[in-house]
C-alpha cells in the first residue's frame, strides 16, 4: 500500500504477459498469429491449453493385473511397475496427457489407462498389453574402452542376460561409508548368477548397461568391479531415496512381468469432446457474465473495480493452467467456474465493511483500509478452509475429482491474490486518488 504506483505497473505487466499467453491461434492479412511459446535450455512448453479425455475424445481402458505366481509382498512394486511401464509405452507414441492410475476394487487390482486424442486404438491396446523386455547389454568388442562411459547406447550389444533371470531388485541404504546415499540390489535366478558369473569375469572393469524395451535404464551405465559368483550384484552411484527406488521398479518390471486383462473400453469420440467445449465456453461466459452485472448493478463504480480485477483474475487463471500443464477435464472446468464465485466472495465482504464505514462518517481512504483490514480474517478462514478440502479431494479421489481439486485450488489462490492485491490497489489508486 505504500508503493501504490510499483504495483499498479506490476499489475499492467502481468495483465500484458497473460494476454499474450491466452491470444488464441488466429489468420489476419494473410498472417497467422498466436500466443507466446517458452524455449529454453532449462524449461520448455508450447503453452497450448491440454485436454483431457472427455474434451479431446479418445478412449479409457480398465486392465486387471493378474498377480498369479507373484509373491504378496512383491505384488504392490509389481502393480507399480506395470503402471510406469504403461506410461512410458503410452508416451512412446506420442500421446500427450495420457494418465495411467491404479486401482482396487473387489479385490482385484487394476489399472486405469485414459488416452485422450488417440487415433490408433488398437495399437496403444497391444503396446499396453504386451510384456516387458529387460536386457543386460555389455560393451562392442569394436568400440573403444577408454569412452565407454559415454558411449551411445548404439555401442552395446547382448550379454544373455535378461530379465526373466533377475529375481527382484530392492533400493536400499547404503552400508559403504565411500559411496552414502541409497543403492539398487539385485538377486539373480541359478540361471542367470551362472550368466553373471562368465560375464563380470569376462568384462571385467568394463560398462553393463541395462535396457528396458530397447531404451537405456541408468544412464551412463554401471561398471564392473569385480567378479560376482553368487548371483548378488549392486548397482551403487548418486542415488537418493527416490531415484533408487525407481531404478528398482523399471528393473522389476523386467523380472515381474504382469499380465493385463482388458476388462473394459470406453471410446469417446472427438465430436462429443467438441459439444463439451463448446458447452463449457458457455457456461464459463454465462458465469462471468452473470457476477459481473451482479456486482456492476449493486456495487456500480465499487464493482467497476471488482470486474476488471475479475478480467485479470480469468487471465491469470488461464495463463496458470497453461503454465503448469494442467489437464482441463470437464470436471476442471467446473472447478474453474466454482472458483470464479469465490473470487466475487472476497470483494463483496471487502465492499460490504467500506459501505459501513462510509455510512458510520469515515472518509474514503480510511474506509478502505477498515475494510480490506476487517474483511481479511473472513476471506483467510474460508479460502484457507476450501484449500484443505481440495487437498483432501485430491488425495483421496481419482482422475475427474483431482482434476476438480486442482483448477480449484489454482482458483482460489489467484483468487486471494485479485482480491486484496488488485482490487486494493485499483480502488486506492483510481477511487481515493492517492497513487
Amino acid at each position: 500500500m505504500k508503493k501504490p504506483r510499483a504495483i499498479i505497473i506490476f499489475i499492467f505487466v502481468l495483465t500484458l504477459l497473460a494476454i499474450l499467453i491466452n491470444v488464441p491461434k488466429a489468420n489476419f492479412l494473410g498472417r497467422e498469429f498466436s500466443h507466446i511459446k517458452i524455449n529454453t535450455k532449462f524449461y520448455k512448453n508450447d503453452l497450448e491449453p491440454k485436454l483431457g479425455l472427455d474434451l479431446a475424445g479418445g478412449v479409457q481402458l480398465t486392465m486387471s493385473a493378474d498377480m498369479t505366481g507373484v509373491d504378496l509382498g512383491d505384488q504392490p512394486s509389481a502393480l507399480e511397475s506395470a503402471k510406469n511401464i504403461v506410461e512410458q509405452r503410452i508416451n512412446s507414441l506420442g500421446v500427450a496427457e495420457a494418465t495411467v492410475q491404479t486401482a482396487k476394487t473387489a479385490g482385484q487390482k487394476m489399472l486405469v489407462v485414459e488416452i485422450p486424442g488417440i487415433s490408433d486404438i488398437d495399437q496403444a491396446i497391444d503396446l499396453v498389453k504386451k510384456a516387458a523386455h529387460l536386457e543386460f547389454r555389455i560393451i562392442s568388442d569394436n568400440s573403444l574402452l577408454d569412452s565407454t562411459t559415454s558411449a551411445n547406447p548404439a555401442n552395446y550389444i547382448s550379454s544373455g542376460l535378461t530379465g526373466k533371470d533377475l529375481k527382484r531388485a530392492i533400493a536400499s541404504p547404503s552400508n559403504d561409508p565411500q559411496t552414502p546415499g541409497y543403492t539398487v540390489d539385485l538377486e539373480f535366478n541359478s540361471d542367470g548368477a551362472k550368466k553373471l558369473e562368465q560375464i563380470t569375469t569376462d568384462h571385467l572393469n568394463q560398462p553393463m548397461a541395462m535396457f528396458l524395451d530397447e531404451k537405456p535404464v541408468s544412464w551412463p551405465p554401471p561398471t564392473i568391479r569385480s567378479a560376482i559368483a553368487d548371483g548378488k550384484a549392486q548397482i551403487s552411484g548418486n542415488f537418493d531415496s527416490a531415484s533408487a527406488r525407481d531404478l528398482a521398479i523399471q528393473l522389476n518390471t523386467g523380472a515381474l512381468p504382469v499380465p493385463l486383462k482388458i476388462e473394459s473400453q470406453t471410446r469417446i469420440g472427438p465430436t462429443i469432446g467438441r459439444d463439451a467445449i463448446e458447452k463449457s465456453i458457455i457456461a464459463t461466459i454465462i458465469g462471468l457474465t452473470s457476477v459481473a452485472l451482479f456486482m456492476l448493478v449493486y456495487y456500480r463504480i465499487l464493482g467497476l473495480f471488482a470486474v476488471s480485477a475479475l478480467a485479470l483474475y480469468s487471465l491469470l487463471v488461464f495463463s496458470a493452467f497453461k503454465f503448469l500443464g494442467v489437464t482441463l477435464t470437464l470436471a476442471g472446468i467446473a472447478g474453474f467456474v466454482l472458483s470464479i464465485g469465490m473470487a466475487v466472495d472476497a470483494n463483496i465482504l471487502i465492499f460490504e465493511r467500506i459501505k459501513e464505514e462510509i455510512k458510520w462518517g469515515k472518509p474514503k481512504h480510511e474506509a478502505l483500509f477498515a475494510g480490506f483490514d476487517r474483511a481479511w480474517s473472513s476471506i483467510r478462514d474460508s479460502n484457507i478452509s476450501s484449500l484443505i478440502t481440495t487437498v483432501i479431494l485430491f488425495e483421496f479421489g481419482t482422475g475427474p475429482i483431482k482434476g476438480f481439486a486442482v483448477t480449484l485450488a489454482i482458483g482460489i489462490l489467484i483468487s486471494m491474490f485479485s482480491a486484496i492485491t488488485v482490487t486494493r490497489n485499483l480502488l486506492k489508486t483510481f477511487w481515493v486518488g492517492k497513487i
